[in-house]
């Protein structure tokens, strides 16, 4: 008899499957999804951030069924996410997100060639915004020179593939770098992370905090912890440091603690009590960073609180119906609307829920590494 973990996964198989064909036949890479239909990016076309989450999506079904149903939808999305390296002008720190889980996914469960030079190219790009001051740049804006965000220890993962990969150490030697910078200026003393910090583009030295997506300058956005969490266990699971161990445990201690009682996540760890704001995705990238840092200190505490995140992720926002193509509810981008979704469905908490189930069910083929 299956556990609900693989009954979970079983059911989002097969409406993705559905789902899949409605993406396919409108040419697009689905962002989110509203009133029965895929929306596409809601910014910079292809080369906004998420693009690589459908493909990932779909990697994972194919790794967990063989169903090449999977394996070309995809390769179709993989195809629009490297015609924008012609273009560019877009793309930013977020190639990681984009190319890891799409060209280096294929390459990691096929062997294709070309996905891996794909996936190499996209680590120049990355490699490309590291600055000597001793971070990487997140986005291309004129006054945006010193930013530098938490999402970045995510994309760190391909930094450290290309090192495995090539065996050229620059690329390790740029992730350490920025990662022990965020661990110096972003990391707080009770366990919470800032989401921005702009720094000196020339000097390297902290200019000040920018308030980011988070309900105030100072507060915890709950994804910005989640990103912290994951990103620096997977730090450690590249380098084995014991810094970026710490780090994750000392950011998981503090997510745990704000976990609500029916397993969901707030958008914002300070935001008003009158506020009902919730983002699902925070939740799931939590879970997957808890479960890695389960395996590695073998600490039950840590699968413990994943199983209350995901239980309720499953119980209370997972919508199975036809009437939406996505799964999860409750999805928010930022706390002040940014135009790129509240309290709906967005394909990467899709992903990270799928990611989360992969892992319960013995499934995942670790796409970060």
């Amino acid at each position: 008899m299956q556990n609900r973990y693989e009954e979970a996964a079983r059911k989002a198989a097969e409406k993705f499957l559905k789902s899949a064909k409605l993406a396919a036949d409108r040419g697009i890479i689905p962002y989110k999804s509203e009133n029965g239909a895929w929306i596409p990016s809601p910014y910079d076309g292809n080369s906004w951030w998420t693009g690589g989450f459908w493909p990932g999506l779909m990697w994972q079904f194919y790794a967990a069924t063989k169903n090449e149903a999977y394996l070309t939808e995809a390769r179709r999305t993989e195809k629009l996410l490297t015609g924008e390296f012609r273009v560019f002008k877009y793309l930013n720190h977020d190639v990681g997100f984009m190319y890891l889980l799409s060209c280096g996914a294929d390459y990691k469960l096929t062997g294709d060639e070309q996905a891996k030079w794909d996936t190499l190219h996209a680590a120049n790009l990355l490699q490309g915004r590291f600055s000597p001051a001793g971070y990487i740049r997140a986005w291309n804006g004129d006054n945006q020179k010193g930013f530098a965000i938490i999402d970045c220890m995510m994309n760190l993962s391909l930094l450290f593939w290309a090192s495995r990969q090539t065996g050229d150490p620059r690329f390790e030697k740029a992730a350490r770098i920025h990662a022990d910078t965020t661990l110096r200026e972003f990391l707080r003393p009770d366990g919470s992370v800032s989401h921005i910090i702009e720094f000196d583009p020339e000097t390297g030295k902290r200019v000040r905090e920018h308030g980011g997506q988070g309900y105030c300058l100072g507060s915890q956005w709950s994804r910005g912890q989640a990103w912290g969490l994951y990103g620096f266990t997977l730090a450690a699971l590249n380098t084995e440091e014991s810094r970026y161990l710490e780090a994750a445990q000392k950011i998981a201690a503090n997510f745990i603690s704000h976990i609500r009682p029916d397993g969901l996540t707030d958008c914002d760890f300070c935001q008003p009590d009158t506020e009902e704001r919730l983002d699902n995705i925070a939740g799931a990238v939590a879970a997957c960073g808890l479960l890695e840092l389960n395996k590695i200190t073998g600490k039950d505490e840590y699968h413990i609180a994943a199983l209350r995140l995901v239980d309720g992720l499953l119980d209370h926002c997972c919508d199975w119906s036809d009437t939406r193509c996505g799964l999860l509810t409750h999805c928010t981008a930022s706390y002040h609307d940014d135009g790129a979704g509240r309290h709906t469905n967005i394909t990467y908490g899709d992903y990270f829920l799928v990611e989360a189930l992969a892992k319960l069910n013995g499934t995942d083929p670790m796409l970060w590494r």
